[in-house]
């Protein structure tokens, strides 16, 4: 799709500097720029190519003054970089705007489907599945049976929910995440017998899971991931485990079973939690942590493994890099007693 600087400026409220009937139909960085590409200047550090860029039209600040001709056409916004995540939203949303039920798809006679459904090739939904309105099934999704999908979200390819799951509006899950699969749990009393896993996993509005991620069922009642949790990819959460509103996870965090998790948390990449554990509101762990106790207090910040107080840490790992120097001190210390006494 074409689109004029025109057009774009009355969608951003902007200003035109340059040709207004200029055409573009691609998205560029400023320093990659080409004839017929937008972007856009918020970043100080990048203020070189404003002068050089092929780009046809490129997002400014209001404020911004040059200091030399500048070749393409700009578009002057209160805000730059706003205003070109607001086109990239756009872009997006047109690009995955997809509708339609492929022929090669199987919907269980006793599914009830909302409108303005797409289900691409070899997708499956299972009997009794609810689907709502504007959901988008990438090809190979498998939908198990008496799951319970929310308006307009997204499940992309190979995506695997388990029977009973329920998932809010508005969510996106990305490739090769399993929600659903049974909790880790064997009985050592009996021949380590597997403990049956009857619970589900319940997913809230507007969550967001990352590529291959693993979210377990519980073994009663639910697993659950509140309103606006966000995964980036390679996430594991156990069973019964409850993850607060607004929480954010990292690569490779892993939640052991029954934690609770409370509200706008932040965890950094491969941040490991024991089970059966309570997360205060507002924490925040630095990555490689291991978090083998309760935490209770809000808003605090951990670090280390096992892990403290993020300010104690930094002052304790102070010392340790001094260890060898002081261990050296010590046994001169010792030598000098021992030349001493002799």
């Amino acid at each position: 799709m074409q689109f004029t600087a025109t057009q774009i400026a009355e969608l951003l409220n902007g200003l035109i500097e340059g040709d207004a009937n200029v055409t573009v139909s691609k998205l560029s960085k400023i320093e990659e720029g080409c004839p017929g590409s937008i972007s856009f200047l918020s970043n100080p550090l990048y203020t070189q190519y404003i002068y050089n860029t092929k780009a046809s039209v490129v997002i400014i600040n209001k404020a911004f003054v040059l200091t030399a001709p500048v070749a393409a056409t700009l578009i002057r916004v209160e805000s730059a970089e706003n205003a070109f995540a607001k086109l990239l939203e756009m872009y997006n949303k047109v690009k995955l705007d997809k509708k339609g039920m492929s022929k090669m798809s199987f919907i269980a006679e006793s599914a009830r489907l909302g409108s303005d459904i797409y289900a691409g090739e070899f997708s499956y939904v299972g009997e009794n599945a609810i689907i709502g309105n504007g959901v988008k099934i990438y090809p190979q999704v498998y939908i198990g049976d008496n799951t319970v999908v929310g308006d307009n979200t997204t499940l992309f390819s190979g995506v695997k929910i388990y029977s009973e799951t329920v998932i809010g509006k508005n969510c996106i899950i990305h490739s090769g995440t399993v929600i659903g699969s049974d909790g880790f749990r064997f009985n050592p009393e009996n021949d380590n017998k597997k403990v049956p896993q009857i619970g589900n996993v319940v997913i809230e509005d507007d969550v967001e899971i990352g590529a291959n991620c693993a979210i377990d069922r519980a073994t009663l009642g639910s697993t659950i991931l509140r309103k606006g949790v966000k995964f980036d990819n390679l996430i594991h959460i156990a069973h019964n485990v409850e993850v607060g509103e607004n929480t954010y996870f990292a690569a490779h965090g892993v939640v052991a079973g029954s934690t609770k998790i409370g509200k706008n948390c932040m965890f950094s990449g491969q941040v490991g939690i024991v089970g059966h554990l309570n997360i205060a509101d507002n924490t925040t762990i630095t990555a490689q942590s291991g978090i083998s106790k309760s935490i209770n207090k809000i808003g605090e910040v951990y670090m280390g493994s096992p892990a403290f107080d993020a300010n104690k840490y930094r002052k304790a790992y102070i010392h340790f890099r001094n260890l060898n120097s002081l261990v050296e001190r010590i046994d001169k210390i010792e030598k000098q007693q021992v030349q001493t006494k002799l």
